[in-house]
């Protein structure tokens, strides 16, 4: 039934949708990088007048045009809507699933980037401060625990990818500065690029915080063996 009622609802709009087209006007405000959330994006771009949108790897998604400034998308099951009035953005249309929520993507400003696009292009500095502002905003946020982002810098430490599992390792201690285990995880990166002397220093630093770390205990014993 619920199949039913969404082809019927597509037919209904192919058959009443104004042109596939769109003016100039709305194509030069909407065109532009979206904030889906805070590490993901649409991408907003025109062909001959028709919009499509790039997400999540897949390009030239097509959203069926239902009027002037609202489209159904059916990658998201959602009707969007372009709201060009002060600040662009895109509002999904309210329905059952989130009644009386509003959902609102931001446009992007030109050469704007998510913390995880800066930090693949080694904008780590960018990086650190996206992540840390996300923390501000919503320190429950998947993208920022403290176990993601261990696990996402011991991935990196797997492939040999030393710079950047130190400095995603570093950004954890700076997001958790009370966690022993951040430390010991940084100390781990650091001895793997053979920099005993700041294995030591995260090592340490671990123990300080929690003097029962035995990782930490265990991999400074190890050192002052060698």
């Amino acid at each position: 039934m619920k199949n039913l009622l969404q082809v019927l609802f597509l037919v209904l709009c192919f058959l009443g949708c104004s042109s596939s087209g769109n003016s100039d006007t709305f194509i030069k405000d909407t065109t532009g990088r979206y904030l889906f959330n805070v590490n993901e994006v649409l991408e907003v771009y025109y062909k001959e007048q028709v919009l499509f949108v790039k997400w999540r790897g897949r390009e030239d998604i097509q959203p069926l045009k239902i009027n002037d400034s609202s489209f159904y998308m059916k990658e998201l099951n959602e009707k969007i809507i372009f709201i060009t009035t002060l600040k662009t953005h895109i509002e999904l249309d309210e329905k059952t699933e989130h009644k009386g929520v509003k959902y609102h993507f931001k446009k992007m400003d030109i050469g704007e980037k998510t913390p995880k696009e800066y930090f693949d292009v080694e904008d780590f500095e960018n990086a650190k401060i996206g992540f840390m502002k996300i923390q501000k905003t919503d320190s429950l946020n998947p993208a920022i625990k403290q176990s993601v982002l261990s696990r996402v810098g011991y991935n990196y430490l797997n492939n040999k990818d030393f710079k950047k599992a130190i400095e995603i390792l570093k950004i954890n201690t700076l997001l958790y500065p009370s966690s022993s285990n951040t430390f010991d995880h940084l100390g781990d990166a650091y001895l793997k690029t053979k920099d005993t002397t700041n294995a030591i220093v995260n090592y340490t630093k671990a123990l300080s915080i929690n003097p029962e770390n035995r990782g930490s205990l265990r991999m400074l014993n190890e050192i002052s063996e060698k």
